[in-house]
């Protein structure tokens, strides 16, 4: 499933950030030499399998357990009526994922999220084949390279060896037998390594630069004049929060809050990210005259203090952002217009992006991967004119009293023989 998943991130990035060419300098990836001398033999693990990490007991921010276990039931019954939850309730989802999943249900979430479920149900014996076949030499020995620096600390990739290491070098593999035309960079490393951390081998910039820049100007326009003036370009910081969806940028607990809310609401997520970051470095008056060049600025961007990163609170700010599903797409296409067409490099693709789990669960049901039919199409079925009915007739009252009618009404008829006398008259009859 985690290369499933790896698949449905590529769309949600879109294949014109994902280049083999891009972020090869090996100085620029996670986990210098110094960092793999090695932990101590008997460090202890945190919550999340980091050896020596810091989260090895929750934090003062940290929901209790009680809320975790009702949480987790709340997360069990809606995936139980995934199809039911999706159609009826879908805000409801969108809010538990923005309070977190629980990591023990990771696993089963993200898959349905994205959509990766129904990918490996339609093509079931696809990754095994991919794992079976033989790897192009070349990313092979680029892949072999970089496994140490995936997350070298965590239990699971210490020994080179081990499941995790193997695990991650047949995922990257499949995805470039997979995905031949875009092959392998950096950026793909961590993305499946922490997908490794929750699901199983087998189920798991050009354009964002400009709309980036846009939304700084309307949302930020202090901090944008001074990354002008101070020469920062988008692609300098960019491409590695977007590629790498955050995996190398911030703390292990808010990098998960974020990909929960990345995969229920789409990228739009990651724009409100990037945007929460740069305000936190540059935001204040203070923070940029501290900042009067470009080595100085950048240096502020990847230096945010760890406390402002805590996920509680920095989550509740980056769901704060001004930025909407509309708003984005509206600058998207803004930016498309304007992009040279001799720009170098494939056109970008916006529209294979995640469009985030309520759009992927809708698309799947019009494709009809929910069953064996496609869903039936409504008919207007037009019914045939009914018979005429005979007009009513207006009952005779001339000469009658209404005692008399309302009597006859009533009460039942009696057959009474004929009278010979002309002149006899019911007792009932009253005449003028």
């Amino acid at each position: 499933m985690a290369s499933g998943v790896c698949s449905t991130m590529a769309q949600a990035l879109g294949e014109d950030l994902v280049q083999p060419g891009e972020l090869q300098d090996d100085s620029s990836s996670l986990g210098s030499d110094s960092e793999l001398s090695g932990p101590g033999p008997y460090r202890q693990a945190d919550r999340y399998g980091f050896i020596g990490g810091s989260s090895a007991e929750p934090g003062p921010g940290h929901p209790p357990a009680d809320l975790i276990r009702q949480r987790e039931m709340k997360w069990v019954e809606m995936t139980s009526h995934w199809e039911k939850t999706m159609s009826r309730r879908y805000k409801k989802v969108k809010m538990q994922c923005r309070k977190g999943i629980p990591s023990a249900l990771r696993a089963r979430c993200w898959p349905l999220l994205c959509g990766a479920h129904v990918c490996q149900q339609n093509s079931r014996d696809t990754y095994q084949e991919l794992a079976e076949a033989p790897g192009d030499p070349q990313w092979m020995e680029t892949i072999s390279r970089d496994l140490h620096r995936q997350f070298p600390l965590h239990e699971m990739f210490v020994s080179p060896q081990g499941h995790g290491q193997q695990g991650l070098l047949q995922v990257l593999k499949a995805y470039t037998l997979y995905r031949p035309e875009q092959g392998y960079c950096q950026a793909q490393g961590p993305v499946a390594a922490v997908l490794l951390m929750y699901l199983p081998p087998e189920e798991g910039v050009r354009l964002d630069a400009e709309v980036f820049t846009a939304l700084l100007r309307r949302l930020l326009p202090r901090v944008h004049k001074h990354l002008q003036q101070a020469g920062v370009g988008p692609l300098l910081y960019l491409p590695e929060w977007f590629l790498c969806l955050f995996a190398r940028s911030l703390p292990f607990p808010t990098v998960l809050r974020v990909w929960d809310a990345f995969l229920s609401e789409g990228v739009k997520v990651l724009f409100r990210v990037g945007l929460t970051l740069v305000r936190l470095a540059l935001g204040t008056t203070e923070q940029r005259l501290a900042c009067p060049g470009l080595l100085e600025t950048l240096g502020a961007l990847r230096a945010i203090p760890p406390t402002q990163l805590q996920e509680e609170v920095f989550m509740s700010q980056v769901h704060s952002v001004a930025l909407s599903e509309q708003d984005l797409q509206r600058e998207i296409k803004a930016q498309l217009v304007q992009l040279p067409a001799s720009a170098s490099g494939p056109p970008p693709r916006p529209q294979a992006r995640l469009p985030g789990a309520q759009a992927i669960f809708e698309a799947q049901q019009l494709a009809g991967t929910w069953g064996a039919t496609r869903p039936e199409v409504p008919r207007i079925v037009v019914q045939p004119p009914e018979e005429p009915r005979p007009p009513r007739r207006k009952p005779q009252t001339r000469g009658k009293t209404f005692h008399g009618l309302l009597t006859r009404s009533r009460a039942p008829r009696i057959e009474s023989p004929a009278r010979s006398h002309r002149g006899s008259t019911s007792s009932l009859d009253t005449r003028f």
